[in-house]
This record gives C-alpha cells, sequence and structure tokens, in this order.
C-alpha cells in the first residue's frame, strides 16, 4: 500500500493506539502533517481510559505542538480511519465504527481482513514505516522540523536509545533525518519518574537467576520500554551475569530488553531465539530487544505464563548450539563431500569508483553494517545473489571472477548502500555495481548441520556466523582451517557437488 492510494478520500482520521507512546504520536503526527499538505480534511486521535500522562509525552506535544484529541467516539464518520501503530480492532486499540478503514503498523500481524494495510514487523518502529512511505511519495521530512524531530525520537523510544535497530530502513532513517538536538536532549531527560524508579528497583530484587548458564531474567510492572533497558543496563553490570532478559506485559504482547557481554551469545541472535515465530527480535551484539504478540503467545503457548516461557526458552537456549573456533578446529574429510562454486552472476563495486580513495565509509546491508572500511584502488565490494556483501582485494576479483561491464540489477528486500562517514552522503549501490561470473574453479568440503552451530573465522574471531539445521559448514579445498557458513537457502544455487580430486 502506497500512501497516494488513500488521497481518494477527503476526511481521513488517524488513530494511534490508547495510551500512546511517542512512536505512536509521532507516526500519526508525520501522516497528519502529509495528509493536511494534500488539502485533505485530516485529524489526530486517540482514546482509551488513560490521558497522555508521562512527561516526556507531555514535552513532546507540548514543544512539537502535535494537535492530538483524546476522544471517546468519532460519531457517523465516513471517510478513512488510519490505525497507526497498531492494527485495527486489536487489544491495544479502541475499535470505533467506520465505513473505511487502513492499517499502518509494525507489529506483529493480528488483522487480516482490512485490504488497505502497510505492516512490516521486521521495522524497529512505525515511525520508520512511515518515514519510508513518506519518501517514496517524495516527501523530505527534514523540510518539516517538527516532523522529522518527531519521527527521530519515535525510532529512539521503541528501540530503547537505537539499541534495538536490526534493519537497515530503521538505519537509513536514524542516519538521513536530521532532529532538533536540544529538544532530544530535553526529552531524554524526560523520559523516567519517581514511580518508574520504584518499578525498576522491585523488579531488580525479583531476579531469576540461572547459575550454570550464568543469565537473569527479570519482570517489570508495566512501565515505558525504556525503563526495560534502564533495568537491562544496570542488570549486566553484575559480575555473575553475562546475559539478561527484562521484560514486562503489555496488553497486546510481551516487550523485552536483552543484553549480553560474552562474545559467544550475540543479543540480537538471542533476541530472535526468544520470539521464535511468535514475536520478533533483534537489535546489536550486545544489546537487543523484542517483542511477543499475545494473541500468538497464547495460541502457541496456552499453558504457560511469560516467566515459565521465557525462563525455558532460555535453558532450550543454551544447549541449543554447538561452537566452532575455525584456528583451533579440526574438521573430518571423510564426513564431508567436495563442491565446486558454480558460474553464478554476482556484483561487484570497485570502493574508489564510489567515494575518493582513503574516504571512511560505512557499507549497510541487510545482514548488517561493515563499519570500518576506507575507501581504496584495491578494495571491492562482491555483491551476492541474496544482497550480502563480501569486502575482497582486486587480485581475488580477478582469479575467481569474469568481469562484466554491464550493470547488476538484483530484486532484493534491501540493495546494499555505502554511506560517507565523513560528509555522512548515503549511495545506493544499485546505481554504481557492475556484473561478474564466478569461474567455478573454486573447490569446497560442505555437510549439512543437524544442530545450530555458531563459527569463529579466521578472518574475524570476534564475531561468529551463525547456522540454522540444514545449513553447511564449509571449508576451502586447500585449507581446513579456512572454514564457514553456507546457507541452506543458497548453497545448491551455487555449489554443485564434485568429486575429491
Amino acid at each position: 500500500m502506497r500512501l497516494s492510494d488513500l488521497l481518494v478520500y477527503d476526511r481521513v482520521i488517524i488513530q494511534c493506539h490508547d495510551n500512546p507512546d511517542a512512536d505512536s504520536i509521532a507516526s500519526g503526527f508525520a501522516l497528519l502533517t502529509w495528509f493536511r499538505e494534500k488539502k485533505k480534511d485530516a485529524r489526530l486521535i486517540y482514546s482509551g481510559r488513560a490521558r497522555i500522562s508521562k512527561p516526556n509525552l507531555i514535552l513532546m506535544v507540548k514543544e512539537l505542538e502535535i494537535p492530538i484529541d483524546h476522544v471517546e467516539s468519532i460519531g457517523d464518520f465516513d471517510g478513512l480511519l488510519i490505525t497507526v501503530d497498531c492494527q485495527y480492532g486489536a487489544g491495544n486499540v479502541k475499535k470505533f465504527d467506520a465505513q473505511n478503514v487502513a492499517i499502518i503498523d509494525h507489529h506483529q500481524q493480528e488483522v487480516y481482513d482490512i485490504p488497505q494495510s502497510e505492516i512490516r514487523s521486521f521495522l524497529g518502529s512505525c515511525s520508520t514505516l512511515v518515514w519510508d512511505m513518506l519518501m517514496e511519495e517524495g516527501f523530505d521530512v527534514n523540510d518539516h522540523p517538527d516532523v522529522s524531530t518527531a519521527l527521530w525520537y519515535g525510532l529512539f523510544t521503541d528501540t530503547n536509545g537505537f539499541s534495538e535497530l536490526n534493519h537497515p530502513i530503521d538505519r537509513d532513517m536514524r542516519d538521513s533525518i536530521v532532529p532538533d538536538k536540544n529538544l532530544i536532549r530535553k526529552l531524554r531527560n524526560s523520559n523516567l519518574t519517581l514511580m518508574d524508579l520504584e518499578t525498576a528497583g522491585t523488579a531488580l530484587i525479583r531476579t531469576s537467576y540461572n547459575r550454570k548458564n550464568r543469565f537473569a531474567v527479570i519482570k517489570t510492572n508495566p512501565c515505558d520500554p525504556n525503563l526495560l533497558g534502564y533495568i537491562s543496563d544496570l542488570a549486566h553490570q553484575v559480575d555473575v551475569i553475562d546475559v539478561c532478559v527484562v521484560y514486562n506485559e503489555i496488553n497486546n504482547g510481551i516487550k523485552y530488553s536483552v543484553r549480553s557481554s560474552s562474545h559467544e551469545i550475540m543479543a540480537s541472535e538471542l533476541a530472535a531465539w526468544i520470539a521464535n515465530d511468535i514475536g520478533s527480535g533483534g537489535g546489536h551484539a550486545e544489546k537487543a530487544g523484542g517483542f511477543i504478540s499475545s494473541l500468538r503467545f497464547e495460541e502457541k503457548h496456552p499453558h504457560m505464563n511469560a516467566d515459565e516461557y521465557l525462563l525455558s526458552r532460555m535453558s532450550e537456549y543454551f544447549s541449543s548450539f554447538d561452537i566452532i573456533y575455525a584456528d583451533k578446529y579440526e574438521i573430518d574429510p571423510s564426513e564431508m563431500k567436495c563442491y565446486k562454486k558454480l558460474p553464478v552472476v554476482c556484483g561487484y563495486v570497485k570502493s574508489s569508483d564510489v567515494l575518493p580513495e582513503g574516504t571512511p565509509m560505512l557499507v549497510r546491508t541487510l545482514q548488517g553494517d561493515y563499519d570500518d572500511l576506507v575507501s581504496g584502488d584495491d578494495l571491492y565490494l562482491m555483491i551476492g545473489i541474496k544482497g550480502e556483501v563480501s569486502p575482497i582485494t582486486k587480485q581475488i576479483l580477478e582469479k575467481n571472477y569474469i568481469v562484466l561491464d554491464e550493470p547488476f540489477d538484483l530484486e532484493t528486500e534491501y540493495f546494499p548502500s555505502i554511506r560517507n562517514k565523513v560528509s555522512g552522503e548515503s549511495i545506493n549501490l544499485k546505481t554504481v555495481a557492475r556484473k561478474c561470473i564466478s569461474k567455478g574453479e573454486a573447490r569446497i568440503l560442505a555437510k549439512p548441520l543437524t544442530r545450530a552451530t555458531k563459527v569463529f573465522t579466521m578472518w574475524d574471531k570476534d564475531t561468529y556466523m551463525l547456522a540454522k539445521p540444514g545449513d553447511y559448514l564449509a571449508a576451502r579445498k586447500d585449507d581446513y582451517h579456512d572454514i564457514y557458513i553456507i546457507g541452506k537457502d543458497i548453497f545448491s544455487l551455487i555449489y554443485e557437488e564434485t568429486s575429491h580430486e
């Protein structure tokens, strides 16, 4: 769904969820501004028993002059009702009778009977979704400082101070928006109340601790999502806690924050594991978070409460994987088959063709960011069939690939981009990527894995590659310690079995 699809309606009501947070208010405010620019009769509302009362939200609404109204009804409304950061008819938003309804949300889908819906549960905030939809319409939020500040703060609060950013579109929004820094400073210093401090203290004395695996699970009373991160950071400083999960139950699910100081456990991976198929989670190696849909939780685990689920899920996690350190691991060739690479079409970019040599740059991909690269004549970026990026040298490119002077086009959820770390300029690599074809000379040994496995490769001994059951453990034929993971979804597309000779 595009926003321009909704311009057939002259009257629009944008409804935040009950007891709205900063993300819901920001998303609604941005939509309100856009519809009013399009000369539509637009209004921003919320309902429910509680009115906006948190100090940061009161300050946000006042300073940005956000015209949001608390209502009990919308009367006989014949225009378009848009629920934002929530889904029409779900448990966290009052259901008003409306002839025409649209949904814009970033939570797990719960409502399936509204045709006009844009739900992207992989995003960290609804503010990101609205920003992306506005960008598609050519609407630059930086031309509206009040809107840009609101959206930036919406993402900031919903991802626990950006510690739970997972998708590259979230990071793109964070990097491109220019907020009012003075107001953001005020808002950040108005997050917690005295009651929040009491909530944190009560939660910490009820910690469930697993001595064997050095993890803690902490439940809080309903509170601002930022408080979960605050409590997580406190608990994480305890000398016997390597991993902690802090959570609370809200009316439509379970919100949780994850911290990890163990290089063998990335918080982002654990957050996704906890959510499994009933929610979503992600973030960074040390800080992450997620959300579990109450509807899906009750369907999948009708006889468990949240505490039982999290404690059992954590215990299962610690017994679910193997760890391989490539420099020490001895593979057994008799357990593996030999494969050769197929002539697969990939993409490549010479970094100095995009940015001047010596420019520090960030390469953004769906899998994550490369944040320590410098543009140079010998640095090339290989783009795989799923949009994955591998930095390589000119020598490796010419040895293993046939270079073609043709544009490389790829349909993917997110095409990699480069950000100039000096100027902040972002360049979509789709405009400069060229084709190459692998020569098919490389040989590897590989086998499918039956358990989740974490591989610390020879070239990165601090961050692991994660394999799920069915993915392939691979090693170069001429170097048994050059061990890595190849996903089962692409293995057969790029490799075929051959003899060991």
